[in-house]
Order: C-alpha cells, then sequence, then structure tokens
C-alpha cells in the first residue's frame, strides 16, 4: 500500500491567479490531496475535481471612516465544492488574509463537512483588514458592504457563512441584516453563529472546542493515555482554545501552559483555567496573569506535556519547531496549524495528530443544527444539542480510527480517505452538466 509519507511536492495545474512559487496554505492543501488520492480507486478519476475551487469570488470593500475618508479593503469569497449541499464556512477579518489562504480553508470546509457527513459543501471568506483598528460603526460599514458585495453568492440554500477569526455573533447578525434588507424578507438561516435572539443556537460558541475535547477523550482511550494528570498546553484560548482548555481541565487533566497574540503563560503545577479566562475577558489576552510564570514564545514548543492543542492560525507547527515537541498527542483546534512537513516530523517521532478536518468539526456540527432550527423554527435544548454533538464527533472518529488501521495510514489522511470518497461519489453520481 502507498506510504503514509509520500513525497509532498508534486506538480499541479494551477490556476493563473496563483503563484507556483508561493503556494501558501493552498499548496499545503494540494499535498493533502497527493496523499489521498492512491486510497480512492476508481473515484481518482475525479481527484481534479478537488484541486479547484467552484468559484472564487474577490471584491472591493469601499466603507466611509469616521474621520471622513474612504478606504478600501480587499475581500474574498470562495465555494471550494457545493456537490453534496450547500456551501458553508466562516468569515475572517484579519490583516493577512490571502485568498490562497481562504481557498484552503475552503477546501478544508469540504473535507470537515464530508467527515462528519454534513449535507454541506465547502467554503470559506475574509477580508484584508485588521478589525483592531476599526471602530465599532467602521467594522459594522465594513460587514455591510462585505455582505452586500457576496449578496448574489450567499444564501441559506446557497452558501452561509459563519464567524472565525475576529468574527462574532455580531457581526454575523449584521450580515444577516444586511442580506435581509437586500432580499426583503428576514432570513435566519443565511449565517450561524448568531446571537440566540435572531436564531442563534445554544452550545454553538463552545461546539468547536468541545468537539476538540470530545475526539481527545476518544483517541485519549484508544491510545492509553489517561487524561487525569495528563499535561496539556494550548496556543490560542478564545472560544476554541479556552472552551477545550476548560473541558480537559474539568476532566482532570493540568493545563501547564498557554500561549496567544499576548505572549506565553507557564506553571508547572497547572494554571488556574477559569482565573485564566476571566483574565482574557478583561485584558484581551493571557498576558500579565499573575498566577503564572512569563515564557518567551518559543519554548512554549519545546514545553514538558502530554496534550498539545494548537487552536489559533494555520502554519503555527512547521519544520522549525516540530521536532521540539514532546507531547504525545496534538489535537488541532486551528485550522490547518500544521504544515506537511511538520506532519512527516511528528509521525517520525511517533506522534498521533487529531488532524483539523475532524477534531475542529464540533464548530460546523452545531452550525447545521442552527441551520436546520432556523428552517423548522423550532429549537432544541443545550444538552440535546451537545448530545447530538458528541454522538456525531464520536461516530466521525470512530470511522477515522477505523479506515487509519485498516490502511496503516495518519489519522489526517485516513479522514481526507472518507471525505473524499464522499464528495467525489457525489461528484461522480450527479455528472457533469451540461
Amino acid at each position: 500500500m502507498p506510504s503514509n509519507s509520500t513525497p509532498a511536492v508534486a506538480q499541479h495545474a494551477l490556476p493563473s491567479y496563483l503563484d507556483a512559487k508561493h503556494l501558501g496554505p493552498w499548496g499545503n492543501y494540494l499535498q493533502q490531496v497527493d496523499r489521498v488520492t492512491p486510497y480512492l480507486g476508481s473515484l481518482a478519476r475525479w481527484v481534479e475535481t478537488l484541486k479547484r475551487p467552484k468559484r472564487a469570488l474577490i471584491v472591493d470593500v469601499p466603507i466611509e471612516m469616521d474621520n471622513g475618508t474612504i478606504a478600501h479593503f480587499e475581500g474574498y469569497r470562495v465555494q471550494h465544492n457545493l456537490s453534496r449541499g450547500p456551501g458553508k464556512g466562516g468569515v475572517r477579518f484579519h490583516q493577512d488574509v490571502t485568498l490562497s489562504e481562504v481557498m484552503a480553508l475552503s477546501a478544508w470546509m469540504s473535507i470537515k463537512n464530508a467527515a462528519v457527513n454534513v449535507p454541506y459543501g465547502g467554503a470559506k471568506g475574509g477580508i484584508r483588514v485588521d478589525p483592531k483598528t476599526l471602530s465599532k460603526g467602521e467594522l459594522e460599514r465594513l460587514t455591510r458592504r462585505y455582505t452586500s458585495e457576496i449578496g448574489l453568492f450567499i444564501g441559506p440554500s446557497k452558501d452561509i457563512p459563519a464567524p472565525d477569526v475576529n468574527t462574532n455573533g455580531q457581526i454575523m447578525a449584521w450580515m444577516m441584516d444586511t442580506y435581509s434588507m437586500n432580499t426583503g424578507a428576514t432570513a435566519t438561516g443565511v449565517v450561524t453563529g448568531k446571537p440566540i435572539d435572531l436564531g442563534g443556537s445554544l452550545g454553538r460558541v463552545e461546539a468547536t472546542g468541545r468537539g476538540v475535547f470530545t475526539v481527545g477523550v476518544e483517541a485519549a482511550k484508544l491510545s492509553g493515555l489517561a487524561l487525569p494528570g495528563a499535561k496539556v498546553a494550548v496556543q490560542g484560548f478564545g472560544n476554541v482554545g479556552g472552551t477545550a482548555g476548560k473541558l480537559f481541565a474539568d476532566a482532570g487533566a493540568i493545563v501547564v501552559a498557554v500561549q496567544d497574540h499576548t505572549g506565553t503563560i507557564f506553571n508547572a503545577k497547572g494554571l488556574d483555567v477559569p482565573a485564566v479566562l476571566d483574565h482574557v475577558a478583561n485584558t484581551g489576552g493571557v498576558g500579565g496573569f499573575k498566577g503564572a510564570d512569563k515564557m518567551a514564545n518559543e519554548d512554549f514548543w519545546s514545553v514538558d506535556c502530554d496534550i498539545l492543542i494548537p487552536a489559533a492560525l494555520e502554519g503555527q507547527i512547521n519544520a522549525k519547531n516540530a521536532g521540539k515537541i514532546k507531547a504525545k498527542m496534538v489535537i488541532e483546534g486551528a485550522n490547518g496549524p500544521t504544515t506537511t512537513e511538520a506532519d512527516d516530523i511528528l509521525h517520525d517521532k511517533g506522534v498521533l495528530v487529531l488532524p483539523d478536518v475532524i477534531a475542529n468539526a464540533g464548530g460546523v456540527t452545531v452550525s447545521y443544527f442552527e441551520w436546520v432550527q432556523d428552517f423548522s423554527s423550532f429549537f432544541w435544548s443545550e444538552d440535546e444539542i451537545n448530545a447530538r454533538l458528541v454522538r456525531i464527533m464520536q461516530d466521525a472518529f470512530a470511522a477515522v480510527w477505523q479506515v487509519a488501521q485498516e490502511n496503516k495510514v495518519s489519522l489526517r489522511t485516513a479522514t481526507f480517505i472518507i471525505a473524499c470518497r464522499r464528495i467525489l461519489h457525489a461528484r461522480e453520481a450527479r455528472g457533469l452538466y451540461p
């Protein structure tokens, strides 16, 4: 059978708008597709479908600033694949957003949705902006103008945005209202991650972190790692990392290190997680937390721990730091946090990597619940939502584990095998029109 360490570099027919020498995250995704192709059998004839986004929209987003000047921002919405249903994926506001990044994130959404078997395709959006430099009024005008510009692309049965980096329920409320005003009717199902009062779902904010915890528990059982007393290090302590850290601490694990954009904190005896979360809520980051020692950011990767949870941005674990990691298990709370080269290093070290395309799928799963509730105008209790989420994540992870064992491949490749087969089965069954 093919090796898990298939050469990462391959030649691809690239669209003219990408630079072959600087593919960014899209290049990482293409390498992952190369590794799964030998396991697709007769479906491999359709594999090029996975290497091209169905649609990519670039928009100019002009707004009037508070000082009366006009500023222009670059916005994107990419729909990678719609064979299994409408597009689904977040919108991020970040100064370093690129088309390559949004393309890769949309493709990972295709894989993620198929891996947990929710009836969505993959999509993603973003604006190149540092939202911290904008007033609330400027942020609202930016959000509404962007929504208007991509309005023909999105809709409850076309493409459903959600929160991502630097976006939240308020941003989704503005997006929903703008779309609704332009279509002449309230359309709660056009976005997920909304405030509860506007058709949002209970449990949505914590869903991604809860999913990270759920697959971590399942992997710990299967790999023989005892959670009580296990040391955990978390990068990013927002909705995903903070929720996961709290749940692991509640299960008896010891969170020893946390890193975010404000710095790195460490306490060998264990951090007071609720106190750290309060500090983050009050100050915007973990930096300056009194109940811990300050640590150099680069030393975070060599922390003595059993479980490492990267829950920030993509590309954080790379060829330079992967060799320093001492964890037995890496649970990817962020999208694309591990490069292909780092994946190989961790594999050779015997580190069990729970890939983003299954580990952080809790968010889109509860987004699916929210969408269903909006369509039916019938809402579920938080206990019911959490129970359904845990069951879906457990079943999906069990299938991934089984495929990995049968094919002797990494959990990432196993997840891609399951997801790509589902996507390409749908593509083949639907055929090409016209």
